[in-house]
């Protein structure tokens, strides 16, 4: 692949004023860089190793995830990086932010960089989302007592409430995206990499965090922004990358690239910008699948953060232990029949999350009833329930016998559930904590639809998902639906719900605020996207 130089451009507009990239101060620089991956190499954990000995494998190919990349980045400029699953984005941004040494070619950055991965990662599950805040906040380098100064405005631009001083692991995946990207925000570091961490923001918060990366780089030098959100590309952004196959494919202006790239895989045409299917058929049969009544689940919120002396966290506090309880969802009401493709829209802490675990039996009701006829198969949030260390192959065998199938079937539909991840055979055999977020997402999904269960729940699964996967993904689900009972989708990308489901619910602050056709559904979540408070004082009781 040819090597492409970046600071060769100067027909996208900076995101700073009308000065051109060759006249601004370079950030980053990269020439010639190249990272493989070989398995059985220093880079593998012992976990990985004893595996390959026990199994008796001896894998020795490698991977190059980045070859022969050239690429600068200057000051003030907001870079959208986009391309298919696999093509070497997280790799770039794990250079970019110092988690990984190129294997060839120099690297040059200048200044302190501050990197979000997708979803938070990093993030302590067990601590508050407040604890979280200094915890992040001193491995950058900042000290007690300038967090103390800087906690509660970025608290505030959370938008989570009381649920701040809440374990994370109560958090839904959109609660974490927005605590990610306001801690790794409001730190205005020189250069802040952002990978896939707004993927499971919603609408109200993904413009409100694409002004923040405006307001940002008149402070900071250089942003770095990986997503499949074309439409924050191209809105947001000064300059595109098209990342394929480790290397450069085109880069230039927004517009340009992403019209390029969606011409390229023939998918999402420039002025349609809608899933190329057909509407699902509104077949819906006489057959009662889930019966959700009157269901409300509450989180108590029993111990609460605060600041202790000289920035120092204690939890619970001294002498202000509250006994508080948060309902996520109330009286919910709602039938799922045979043949229904069910959307579920909102915002963040909307109660989507919770009610898919309700579904699938993980979070048992607080009040009312679910019923539910049938084998549920959820996916929830992309990756979830993947060792990391083992490779992709042995997480298919491992979560295909957890969902209940034996070897010989596995065996049998490993060839099918490869082909349709898309994920190259050298990789299949790589650990997992070396996929990207968007190769989590096409295994996850691969597997788990591929076992065709009578009611399929995926939440947030697809988010990470690139344009042709999200198209691919739309037509299995439509076919599945056929031999399925029903599905329930939860996305924040509107215009697969509208394309794909049958039918929608609007979550709002915990409650049904409509039931019936996606497009109405859509409009009433767009006018409500407004609305910013996630926590209303009526959802958090004594």
């Amino acid at each position: 692949m040819p090597r492409l130089a970046l600071n060769a451009i100067s027909s996208a507009a900076p995101a700073s004023g009308n000065v051109s990239h060759e006249s601004r101060e370079t950030i980053i620089a990269f020439s010639g860089v190249g990272v493989h991956y070989r398995m059985g190499s220093r880079r593998e954990a012992m976990k990985t190793r004893v595996m390959d000995t026990l199994l008796g494998r001896r894998v020795t190919d490698e991977i190059w995830a980045l070859r022969g990349l050239d690429l600068t980045g200057a000051r003030g400029e907001i870079i959208g990086i986009i391309g298919s699953n696999g093509a070497g984005k997280t790799t770039l941004c794990r250079v970019i932010s110092g988690l990984l040494r190129p294997d060839e070619g120099r690297v040059r950055i200048s200044g302190s960089v501050s990197a979000l991965f997708s979803l938070g990662t990093g993030f302590r599950r067990d601590l508050t989302g407040r604890e979280n805040i200094f915890l992040n906040g001193m491995m950058l380098g900042f000290k007690k007592q300038e967090l103390t100064s800087m906690a509660e405005e970025i608290i505030e631009f959370t938008g989570l409430g009381d649920f701040i001083d809440q374990p994370l692991k109560r958090y839904s995946s959109g609660m974490r995206s927005r605590l990610g990207f306001s801690i790794g925000a409001m730190l205005t570091p020189d250069i802040l990499v952002l990978d896939e961490a707004l993927s499971t923001g919603d609408l109200a918060f993904s413009d409100k965090a694409g002004g923040k990366l405006k307001e940002l780089i008149a402070r900071s030098k250089l942003v770095v922004v990986v997503t499949h959100n074309l439409d924050f590309v191209e809105k947001y952004c000064s300059r595109a990358i098209w990342m394929e196959q480790g290397g450069i494919r085109d880069h230039g202006a927004p517009e340009d690239i992403t019209a390029r790239y969606l011409d390229h895989h023939g998918v999402w045409p420039k002025k349609r910008r809608l899933i190329q299917l057909p509407a699902t058929p509104a077949f819906v049969g006489g057959v009662q699948v889930a019966r959700i009544e009157r269901l409300g689940i509450r989180y108590p919120l029993d111990n609460t953060a605060s600041d202790g002396p000289e920035g120092a966290v204690s939890y619970p506090p001294a002498g202000r232990f509250r006994k508080k309880e948060f309902w996520a969802l109330e009286d919910v009401d709602f039938t799922l029949m045979e043949g229904d493709i069910l959307g579920i829209i909102g915002s963040n802490a909307a109660g989507k999350t919770t009610l898919c675990r309700a579904l699938c039996g993980i979070l048992r009701p607080d009040a009312g009833h679910v019923s539910v006829s049938g084998r549920v198969t959820a996916l929830l949030t992309f990756g979830a329930g993947f060792q990391i260390e083992l490779s992709g192959k042995d997480n298919i065998y491992l979560n295909g016998l957890m969902l209940g199938l034996t070897r010989g079937q596995i065996d049998g539909l490993y060839a099918e559930i490869v082909d349709f991840s898309g994920i190259s055979p050298k990789f299949i055999h790589q650990p997992v904590k070396h996929y990207s977020a968007g190769m989590r997402a096409r295994l996850g999904f691969s597997i788990v639809s591929i076992i065709k269960p009578d009611v399929f729940i995926v939440d947030e699964a697809l988010n990470a998902g690139d344009a042709a996967f999200y198209e691919k993904a739309g037509t299995r689900i439509q076919e599945l639906i056929k031999e399925a009972k029903a599905a329930v989708i939860v996305s924040h990308n509107i215009k697969f719900i509208e394309k794909i489901c049958t039918r929608a619910i609007v979550l709002h602050k915990g409650r049904v605020m409509f039931d019936g056709p996606p497009e109405a559904a859509v409009s009433i979540y767009r006018d409500r996207a407004g609305d910013s408070e996630l926590f209303p004082a009526g959802r958090a009781r004594f």
